[in-house]
């Protein structure tokens, strides 16, 4: 099979096109014909060696985490999916080797959801990663109708979907991004708010009693968290372990083949919306980390590995 690898940590340019033998299939496994991937910022830092102390890597390794695309061959015992069907998955592994840039992977049975009727396979490939940590912060925070809730970097791709994911719980909804990205807020039913100096006083200008919960998926903004966050608020971060210290919560995204199934009908229900920037080939998967490292993608990035 072809696979897109790298042989030792650097940055886009240790990546290069290879051919692999296609991974065999355990039990409880699905070997997935992967027709889309997609880019997230974990992927190039974890290609650099940024995450190694905590995870293991073995080259050449296959980057990737996201996936969408058909059953190819089940393993034994795997009653739940049959050859044909359309799946999607969060492939993160215990050992960083075998990931979704290549026509072939390997995933285990509960990692995987049905793609529904009418979800394009791009959009079911870019939603994993980023939809399931949204679903896992505002799952955290325990969002109500009562709530008044703020989310750093709400346009971003991790916080346009808890954004979508939180107003649907009837909270009011606060959101930080640039002015540009302001209108894409509102349209969603969010508030948005400038970043940078004078947050705070942003904040409690549109939330006069506080907040109840803040969710930070940008990182350095605990000091302007605490500050806004009412007695007994509830806060997590992705982005800065920091919050231990102070009563919140550092979230790992986990895989989870069911939660992604919800996140899937939501986006078949025209309930949740998956904001992609642009779709690239299998080979250009070092520009598309280029883009994404210096900032330039305006939504997920999604990878066709073949159609």
């Amino acid at each position: 099979m072809k696979a897109m690898t790298y042989a030792k940590y650097g940055d886009e340019n240790v990546l290069e096109l290879t051919e692999l033998p296609q991974p065999t299939v355990g039990p409880s496994q699905l070997l997935v014909r992967v027709t889309r991937s997609s880019v997230n910022p974990v992927d190039w830092k974890v290609m650099s060696g940024g995450l190694d102390a905590m995870l293991e890597t073995k080259f050449p390794a296959i980057p990737g985490w996201d996936v969408a695309g058909t059953v190819e061959q089940v393993g034994p015992d795997t009653p739940e999916f049959s050859v044909g069907d359309r799946v999607a998955a969060y492939a993160r592994k215990m050992v960083n080797e075998g990931g979704t840039s290549a026509e072939f992977v390997t995933i285990p049975v509960e990692f995987a959801a049905r793609i529904p009727e009418g979800v394009a396979d791009d959009v079911a490939g870019a939603l994993p990663l980023t939809g399931l940590t949204a679903r896992r912060a505002i799952d955290a925070l325990e969002v109500t109708e009562q709530d008044t809730v703020l989310l750093h970097a709400a346009s971003g791709g991790v916080g346009y979907l808890a954004s979508q994911l939180a107003v649907r719980t009837g909270a009011t909804v606060l959101g930080t991004s640039s002015p540009e990205n302001f209108e894409k807020l509102r349209r969603i039913g969010v508030t948005p708010l400038d970043y940078g100096d004078g947050l705070v006083d942003r904040v409690r200008d549109a939330a006069p009693n506080g907040v109840d919960a803040v969710a930070d998926f940008a990182g350095e903004v605990l000091e302007s968290t605490l500050a806004v966050l009412n007695d007994g608020g509830r806060h997590v971060s992705i982005a800065d372990p920091a919050v231990l210290e102070h009563g919140g919560r550092w979230l790992w995204v986990r895989p989870d083949g069911a939660g992604l199934g919800e996140l899937l009908s939501l986006v078949q229900a025209g309930d949740l919306t998956v904001d992609i920037d642009r779709t690239l080939p299998l080979e250009q998967l070092p520009e598309a980390y280029r883009l994404s490292r210096e900032g330039e993608a305006q939504g997920k990035i999604v990878i066709r590995v073949q159609d």
